[in-house]
């Protein structure tokens, strides 16, 4: 008999979350996906956590509305600021990306020191530090402000933004750190560089990919609770894939085809309101 297809939710203030949803497409093709980029209102860094807190509720809201029955909060920065907030005032399962990344990243340390590396936001929050460090694990945190621009300008395998890696790897992995042997990768924006990040990494140095992690987790969860898409047998082959962006549409269709792998065609823009 045709299996029914879950209808999977995923939030972010922009493009970076495209890398989650595509982890997702890998791991769990049999679900439909509704994604939405809060792009008129990033970077969502610079804003309070009560802001980021509010955006990101109106958006979980809309996408429950759009028929989510499960959301993924693809978002660092929503996650770390805004997670309890959301699944509070959420219908439906929550799965934010630090607990999924720092529960890898834990596992994989043979000595329980780790390096996590992201942007000024997320790693002035803490809560990979915080998350790590409850699992017993050592932790050293990285600000690496200039990789997201520079990803976000097609320089995935540039000179420059090797350069750029490998000095901020090269003080991520100094002070008693030399020898951490896992690096967690705390921007959805990183696993465009991964292969870039690989090279000037510790040899010795697992890498751990939240995106990724978060897509088994919620391949979990799935498994674990009864969601379905409804009385309608489904008989497709492919998911259905629905984008929604608070500003360009042909500027996210143009940009997030970089991170998710592939063309982007059915984008819908829409005003959510203050």
């Amino acid at each position: 008999m045709p299996t029914r297809r879950p209808a999977i939710g995923v939030f972010d203030s922009g493009f970076g979350g495209l890398t989650v949803l595509k982890a997702l497409l890998e791991l769990i093709p049999e679900s439909d996906y509704l994604y939405f980029g809060d792009t008129a209102r990033l970077p969502y860094g610079s804003k309070s956590a009560e802001t980021v807190a509010r955006y990101a509720a109106e958006a979980s809201h809309f996408l429950e509305g759009q028929g989510a029955q499960l959301l993924v909060i693809a978002c660092n920065t929503a996650t770390a600021l805004a997670l309890d907030k959301i699944t509070a005032g959420s219908g439906v399962p929550v799965v934010g990306v630090i607990d999924p990344g720092t529960e890898s990243a834990s596992k994989a340390s043979a000595n329980q020191k780790v390096v996590v590396v992201g942007t000024d936001a997320t790693i002035s929050s803490h809560a990979y530090l915080r998350a790590l460090e409850a699992r017993g694990i050592r932790a050293k945190e990285k600000a690496c402000p200039l990789l997201v621009p520079l990803v976000e300008e097609g320089w995935v395998e540039h000179a420059v933004t090797e350069q750029v890696a490998r000095i901020y790897l090269d003080e991520a992995f100094a002070e008693n750190f030399e020898n951490a042997d896992v690096l967690l990768l705390g921007c959805t924006h990183y696993p465009l560089i991964a292969p870039l990040l690989r090279r000037v990494a510790p040899p010795h140095v697992k890498i751990v990919d939240s995106a990724e992690s978060t897509a088994h987790v919620v391949r979990d969860l799935l498994r674990g609770t009864a969601i379905s898409g409804g009385a309608e047998e489904e008989r497709r082959k492919s998911p259905r894939l629905k984008f929604f962006a608070t500003d360009s549409v042909d500027k996210f269709r143009r940009l997030g085809a970089r991170f998710l792998g592939r063309e982007i065609q059915d984008v819908e823009h829409v005003d959510l309101k203050e």
